[in-house]
């Protein structure tokens, strides 16, 4: 319980039902915990933001329209007050980076027991910051992603197998500019060619 008797208000945005019914039962078995709106998908979980003002948002690192830290980056700005916990079922050490950027306070995996997951949502609250101890060791092993923030974009569009004239028009570049962008990544990745280069980049959680 807080110290102040204060109740704290949750947002859960995770596109696994069962996932996120779990977190809302457990959560609400704590006194000073309130979760007053559940969302599925990450432009769900910013329209619940705006007309629920929470005080704290758990959001899944992975959901079906984008990844929950560019939501963390847009409710940051949206809702300067509401502290951002990430929970994934895949972390990888260049999502933790990236997430802090965002301003994210909480990283943790989805196998993180209920008293813990409370304790965070209380720490972040409060102003403070946690990172599983795993995932920070593995961001401190695996090092800086090699990529540009423009390489790792290009990279990022071409994952889902698009031709480059289609990524030239997303990214607003020249497709010779693409291929460049394209092959600088994959010779950094030690990558045969783009797919492979995709495949690396995600491995360690850099796109």
């Amino acid at each position: 319980m807080s110290q102040d008797g204060e109740v704290i208000r949750v947002l859960l945005a995770d596109d696994e039902n069962l996932v996120r019914s779990a977190f809302a039962a457990l959560l609400g078995l704590e006194d000073d915990l309130d979760v007053v709106a559940q969302a599925s998908s990450g432009a769900e979980a910013l329209a619940m933001a705006r007309a629920h003002a929470p005080d704290v948002a758990v959001l899944d690192l992975q959901m079906p329209d984008r990844d929950g830290i560019s939501v963390a980056g847009e409710l940051t700005t949206v809702l300067p007050g509401c502290g951002v916990v990430i929970v994934t079922g895949h972390g990888r050490p260049g999502h933790l980076k990236r997430a802090l950027e965002a301003g994210v306070r909480g990283f943790l995996p989805k196998t993180v027991g209920a008293a813990v997951l409370s304790d965070v949502v209380r720490t972040v609250h409060r102003g403070g910051r946690y990172v599983d101890p795993e995932l920070a060791a593995e961001a401190i092993s695996s090092g800086d992603s090699p990529l540009t923030p423009r390489e790792a974009d290009v990279l990022e569009l071409a994952a889902g197998g698009a031709p480059v004239e289609e990524i030239a028009v997303r990214a607003h570049l020249s497709p010779g500019t693409v291929r460049n962008y394209l092959s600088a990544a994959a010779a950094k990745l030690g990558a045969p060619n783009r797919h492979a280069a995709v495949e690396a980049a995600r491995r360690h959680g850099w796109i």
